[in-house]
């Protein structure tokens, strides 16, 4: 199996996103502004700058040529026109109209604003015209297939091979986001409890599917439930008597602990941890990480169980792993941070482990087993209620880490076109949660080079990258004012990752460019 190289974005805490991260907030049609070229003196709206993922330094946007708003543009016109009486901007809605006037004998009424955009064929042609030149024969290789959607139409304005299948590596994190937000909704939290065992003393910590639990004071993800606070409740609940015993219960996931077609050795690597119901920090052992490849605990789960341990004062050879007793008295409760925030930081930073473990919770939504089997079916039944093709979907794992997960560019389209629509309000989020290119998460060193700088601040995408396979999706505002989806899969790229990523970037960088709005 191949491996995904280091597109990972850096860091962990301050993670992304709408509801108190960094990133711009969402419209009511789940279109997000875009981060332009901010001045020196702070954002045109006042306050502070969106902080990028991680609280990092936001990289440095390239300065473009000041355009003038298209009010300033149309008020000179008319002035210079003679005055021509009787129109108005609308903005949303009108507010307000110049006072009426006699037609001039001498001239008659035009229109202020020529129509937008070319529209139809013409814009296809176009785009085929922009994209052709970058697709076939490029560094990407003879085996790619492309799709461009308008947002505001739904219309396929390019399509290269779309519908045929091809393993999309992380991009199909952007499926099980979708997937989350539609079964478990964008505020919904995970609760880790703590009961009391069978004998005084004795605590049982039942595994509710939350990975991202802080083991200790500092935490890799923002805003996750500490153990140190689920163990005061414990010891205040025990009455005065002393904790003798953890006991362990992971009776929630099933399945195997590695995903189809990973390798044996895959959490090893470093890029994943073991699949298990509750891990502190996503399994990382060492917070001072902070790029991926990370060194992982080979036992995630007793991990966890040993930190609640230690927090109690309990010998961690006095940690063990049994079931929970039924009607036993509740000690304790955490709950993790809310859907929408761990989609960000998954999205943000290609997070395999957690994109995994919010798979899972698809399937507990949907009544289904917590394995990968289990999530990959009820993720693909999100898919088919969407309307989206299922023959152009198969699915074997939440994070894209296998190659066996098939899906078409088509699908990608189609599903952040039903997410930009404003008639899946569950979903729109989708959009809000994927990194900004030259900015945040895994997009921040992307559109580096000459031709590409245009495509930074403008493109929200995730990439995806394993062995021999690169890959990029997302939304993309263009020059003109469209709003385009849009989805490249490479396989078979005879190309090394950064040559290929860049190869991604130009692509995507034309449509930005694209008068084809």
């Amino acid at each position: 199996m191949g491996r995904p190289a280091s597109h990972y974005g850096p860091g962990p805490a301050g993670g992304a996103g709408s509801s108190g991260s960094g990133y711009p907030q969402a419209s009511q049609q789940g279109i997000s502004a875009f981060p332009p070229s901010y001045p020196q003196d702070g954002p045109p709206w006042g306050g502070v700058y969106p902080q990028a993922v991680h609280n990092q330094p936001a990289p440095a946007v390239e300065k473009r040529r000041r355009r003038w708003p298209l009010i300033v543009i149309i008020i000179v016109a008319l002035l210079a026109g003679g005055g021509v009486t009787g129109y108005w901007l609308t903005i949303g809605k009108p507010e307000f109209a110049a006072p009426e006037a006699s037609p001039s004998p001498e001239r008659s009424a035009v229109p202020v604003l020529a129509p937008i955009g070319l529209g139809g064929s013409a814009a296809a042609t176009r785009m085929r015209e922009a994209l052709d030149p970058l697709i076939n024969g490029s560094e990407l290789g003879q085996n790619v297939n492309a799709s461009v959607v308008d947002l505001r139409t739904g219309t396929v304005v390019y399509d290269h091979r779309g519908n045929a299948v091809r393993t999309p590596a992380s991009n199909a994190k952007i499926i099980t986001a979708a997937a989350v937000l539609a079964t478990r909704g964008a505020g919904y939290r995970i609760t880790t409890k703590a009961y009391a065992g069978a004998t005084p003393g004795e605590v049982v910590l039942v595994a509710a599917g939350d990975v991202t639990l802080a083991g200790g004071n500092e935490g890799y993800y923002a805003g996750a439930g500490r153990l140190s606070d689920l163990a005061d409740q414990i010891k205040k609940n025990l009455g005065g008597v002393a904790p003798t015993k953890v006991i362990l219960d992971t009776s929630l996931y099933t399945g195997q602990l590695l995903g189809p077609g990973w390798d044996p050795d895959e959490h090893e690597q470093g890029y994943t941890s073991k699949i298990l119901p509750i891990m502190i920090d996503g399994g990382r052992s060492d917070l001072r990480q902070k790029i991926m490849p990370f060194t992982r605990y080979a036992e995630p789960d007793l991990a966890a169980g040993r930190a609640l341990a230690r927090l109690l004062g309990v010998p961690e050879e006095a940690v063990t792993k049994g079931t929970v007793v039924t009607g036993a008295a509740e000690l304790g409760a955490v709950q993790s941070a809310p859907m929408l925030r761990q989609l960000e930081q998954m999205l943000a930073e290609s997070d395999n482990t957690l994109a995994e473990a919010l798979a899972r919770q698809v399937a507990l939504a949907r009544n289904k087993p917590a394995s990968f089997e289990g999530g990959a079916a009820a993720t693909q039944e999100v898919l088919v209620e969407l309307g989206l093709p299922a023959d152009q979907a198969h699915l074997v794992d939440g994070a894209g880490y296998s190659r066996q997960n098939q899906v078409s560019p088509a699908v990608f389209t189609g599903l952040l076109r039903l997410a930009a629509d404003g008639k899946h309000p569950k979903i729109g989020d989708v959009i809000n949660a994927l990194p900004v290119a030259g900015w945040s998460g895994s997009m921040a060193t992307r559109f580096a080079e000459s031709d590409a700088l245009n495509g930074r601040g403008v493109v929200r995408a995730k990439s995806g990258t394993l062995n021999g396979i690169n890959a990029i999706s997302g939304v993309v505002q263009t020059m003109d004012g469209g709003l385009y989806a849009f989805s490249v899969l490479a396989n078979q790229v005879p190309v090394g990752q950064y040559p290929a990523q860049e190869a991604l970037d130009r692509i995507v960088a034309r449509i930005a460019a694209c008068g084809c709005g």
